[in-house]
């Protein structure tokens, strides 16, 4: 299990240029079901007082449980 600064860390190179994609464990009854979080030319939005682990594309703030992810890919 992952916690929040362990995952920024994982996705510290975010720049915009690279795609990144989670997939979460425990995703209602059949996680496959769900299927993976999938965002274009991602960006790590910068430690903010809510703490909370923050991805955006531009157009849209993704927020990410660190505790919930089950495996990601950055490319």
């Amino acid at each position: 299990m992952m916690n929040a600064e362990q995952l920024r860390k994982a996705l510290h190179e975010l720049n915009g240029e690279r795609d990144l994609t989670i997939v979460f464990a425990g995703a209602g009854e059949a996680p496959e079901a769900a299927g993976p979080c999938r965002v274009r030319r991602a960006m790590l939005i910068p430690h903010e007082d809510d703490h909370l682990v923050k991805v955006t594309d531009g157009q849209a703030v993704f927020i990410v449980d660190a505790e919930r992810v089950a495996w990601l890919k950055i490319g």
